[in-house]
């Protein structure tokens, strides 16, 4: 029988029922919102033919390697005005707070401190407005590193700017070494969300910041510290995947108990597709 004849006879090809569309969507790959790390004016020299020097987001390409190697699609997400947000997390299954710069100190309430680094004051309104309304709805959250920083302020805690000042230097938070290579240790130090992905006991990890938490956000606990006792973990405690890092997990990704992280991240996003979409049945 030929196809023009098939479709003269039953009425062409029967289109794919609206149902089995959306079963389909929710086995897809979970879609995650990456922000980015900061913004800096290029000063590399252009490309010939290439776009003129100009503002331009920065993110460290293995946040991206990381999160599509456990089966998710990253996103990179551009600073966007207030009022787009929502419409954003309309269609994202998780979000990666990833790391960069200082935070502006007046987030949380302090005045600058002489070694407060560089800051992004636009970047950093949108992210908290972004890490706010996507801990409003519930969705899973992955903060790395100045994410983990910015997920804790959200809550409402504040920051030692300047660890030096606080714990010493016997433990080198800001490593020379590189970002693959582990450098201290991480103790988690009770049971939750991370010691069910990692396990318990101790990691290796890296660790490129000189700010940490200083007062703990509300509803957060912490689950893991460095051996001079910063803050190196902290999750919420409730059923929801909500969870900050210290270290630079993308990074050292290639390690077992990091890959592990990962691929918890993926499944609690993975969880709130399918939860998102069968609400559409």
């Amino acid at each position: 029988m030929s196809r023009d004849h098939e479709q003269r006879l039953y009425g062409g090809p029967k289109p794919i029922r609206p149902v089995a569309g959306i079963l389909m969507a929710m086995d897809a790959a979970p879609l995650i919102a990456v922000t980015s790390s900061e913004m800096r004016v290029s000063t590399l020299r252009p490309t010939p033919e290439a776009d003129p020097p100009r503002d331009e987001m920065v993110l460290g390409l293995r946040y991206l390697q990381a999160l599509a190697s456990v089966g998710c699609l990253p996103v990179v997400v551009a600073p966007l005005d207030a009022d787009r947000i929502d419409a954003l997390l309309d269609r994202v299954d998780g979000v990666c707070l990833s790391g960069g710069p200082d935070l502006v100190p007046a987030a949380y309430g302090a005045e600058p401190h002489p070694r407060l680094g560089p800051t992004e004051p636009d970047l950093d309104r949108f992210e908290l407005a972004l890490a706010r309304a996507a801990d409003r709805r519930g969705m899973p959250v992955l903060a790395i590193c100045r994410g983990a920083q910015l997920l804790n302020v959200v809550r409402g805690g504040t920051l030692h700017q300047h660890l030096p000042d606080v714990v010493g230097t016997v433990i080198a938070h800001r490593q020379l070494a590189e970002g693959t290579e582990p450098t201290h240790d991480v103790t988690l130090t009770r049971s939750g969300t991370l010691t069910r992905a990692l396990g318990a006991g101790t990691l290796r990890v890296n660790s490129f910041h000189h700010q940490a938490v200083d007062r703990l956000g509300d509803g957060l606990r912490v689950v893991g510290r460095a051996p001079d006792h910063v803050v190196e973990a902290f999750e919420d405690p409730g059923d929801r995947f909500v969870v900050g890092v210290q270290w630079h997990a993308e990074a050292i990704v290639w390690r077992p108990e990091q890959t592990a992280l990962f691929r918890a991240f993926a499944a609690a996003c993975g969880g709130a597709r399918r939860a998102r979409f069968a609400g559409t049945l």
